[in-house]
């Protein structure tokens, strides 16, 4: 973990304790980290600091109005990354007449924070499943298991291993669906 995260951590812990001056410092620092993030994308679409500036209060909003979400436990660069890149991409999908040429994937192709937000969704997901469907998911999908071996490991069936992954896979499919909607 890195000093800067231990920092944003600390303030956000703070804030969610009812400090107002940490939540304060915390938007502060969040909102010149997302200030660089976003015209460092927005500067690729030939936009300015007025769409970046935008961002950055439909951002900082955002995290204020969705903070009771975060997971103390769990990083937080990895949190506001995630509302950030949401944020853009809500953005450059209502901006589309600004992007005949360039899909959305592509411009998020170079997010050094991708990865880790990926990783932070997931875990925070299959953490809402029943205990043998996130079993089942985890041993074949993630750590490479045959079924066989998930089915020793879950303490079920090979059957139930597949069925579970079937039916997880479709739950998380609906609780992304439903995450993006919100």
């Amino acid at each position: 973990m890195t000093t800067r995260e231990i920092e944003l951590k600390a303030l956000m812990l703070a804030s969610l304790d009812g400090d107002a001056a940490s939540h304060r410092a915390l938007l502060n620092q969040l909102s010149r980290r997302l200030r660089a993030y976003y015209k460092g994308k927005l500067a690729r679409f030939g936009r300015g600091a007025a769409e970046a500036e935008d961002l950055v209060q439909e951002t900082v909003l955002a995290i204020h109005l969705k903070r009771h979400t975060y997971d103390p436990a769990e990083p937080l660069t990895p949190w506001v990354h995630a509302i950030a890149r949401y944020k853009l991409i809500d953005f450059l999908r209502r901006t589309r007449a600004s992007l005949t040429d360039v899909p959305i994937e592509e411009a998020m192709a170079h997010d050094d924070n991708v990865d880790a937000e990926s990783t932070y969704d997931l875990k925070r997901l299959i953490q809402r499943l029943p205990e043998k469907m996130r079993c089942s998911i985890e041993a074949v999908k993630l750590d490479g298991q045959s079924i066989a071996e998930a089915a020793k490991r879950c303490g079920i069936s090979e059957s139930g291993v597949k069925v579970s992954i079937h039916r997880g896979l479709k739950t998380l499919a609906a609780l992304v669906a439903r995450e993006t909607r919100t």
